[in-house]
């Protein structure tokens, strides 16, 4: 089919239309930025003909050089036979306006932890200027370092991971942001080598995903790092660690964001005593819970 269409295929609207039957006709999964074969495809062709990706429009009628169409057709046939997510297919991730790096060394940025930064913490946190030092355990990319350095200006950032290819591309980000001077990359197993240190917020997305439930995901999914997503039978074992740990690297007042999605429900059943305060957010799958410092366990 692929071969096929390098001899047929003329214009942007062609491309278009291709791809998106053969989007269709291959049941690909989508949620790394789009949620539908149309958006997907116009996403990918607009990337690989290095047009502005808000407007397709004016472009539909144009006629593609042949160099052209076999750019775009090797992307969206490595979409379709390989079932790679369109981020890793651009080395591009987009969380409202921030662009970052990503390719397969970390899982693709789409936290709602994102919303809660941009929106802020009021009234747990009244005033920017009262975070002085933030932590994002389990940073990946480093986005929601990014962010956190970006929502609470006068704030110094650490942003660990255990697996140091992703704090490769982290440190590309923070690069990028020119964020250097604020966010500080450690390599660590959540908070191993963090002894002594305390912080005015701590953020976390970290694996939550059952193990059962591993293998029930899409074929894009499971092309993401299993160490970011794999979180043992219930999803809850980072979790858990994080919950036994976070009160001693927590200043007086402070609070911790975590994200849990589809753990919620077992997390609840887990910690019956604990008075989770969960984030009104957008998405039906958001699951984002606030403690404060004297809320958490000993």
């Amino acid at each position: 089919m692929f071969t096929e269409a390098r001899g047929a295929l003329r214009t942007v609207r062609d491309a278009l239309r291709f791809a998106v039957s053969r989007f269709e006709e291959a049941g690909l999964a989508y949620g790394h930025g789009t949620d539908n074969a149309y958006d997907e495809a116009a996403y990918l062709i607009l990337h690989t003909l290095h047009l502005p990706l808000e407007r397709l429009e004016p472009f539909l009628g144009s006629h593609l050089l042949p160099s052209e169409l076999s750019a775009v057709l090797d992307v969206l046939e490595r979409r379709v036979r390989d079932r790679v997510p369109a981020p890793y297919l651009t080395n591009e991730a987009w969380v409202g306006d921030y662009r970052f790096y990503v390719d397969e060394r970390v899982i693709v940025p789409r936290s709602h932890l994102a919303e809660v930064l941009e929106r802020g913490l009021s009234p747990w946190i009244g005033d920017a200027d009262r975070v002085q030092r933030a932590l994002d355990l389990c940073t990946g990319s480093g986005c929601l370092a990014v962010l956190l350095a970006r929502a609470f200006p006068g704030s110094h950032v650490d942003a660990t991971d255990i697996s140091a290819p992703a704090l490769e591309v982290a440190r590309r980000n923070i690069e990028d942001y020119e964020l250097g001077a604020r966010v500080r990359l450690i390599e660590s197993d959540l908070f191993a080598a963090l002894a002594g240190e305390r912080y005015d917020l701590i953020v976390s997305n970290p694996p939550y995903v059952a193990e059962a439930s591993i293998w029930a995901l899409p074929p894009e999914y499971r092309r993401e790092p299993m160490l970011a997503l794999a979180a043992g039978n219930d999803g809850l074992s980072v979790v858990r660690r994080i919950l036994q740990q976070a009160k001693r690297h927590l200043a007086p007042g402070a609070v911790i964001v975590m994200e849990v999605g589809s753990a919620r429900e077992a997390l609840e059943r887990a910690y019956p005593e604990l008075e989770f305060t969960w984030l009104e957010l957008a998405g039906e799958d958001a699951a984002v819970f606030l403690l404060e410092r004297a809320q958490l366990p000993d």
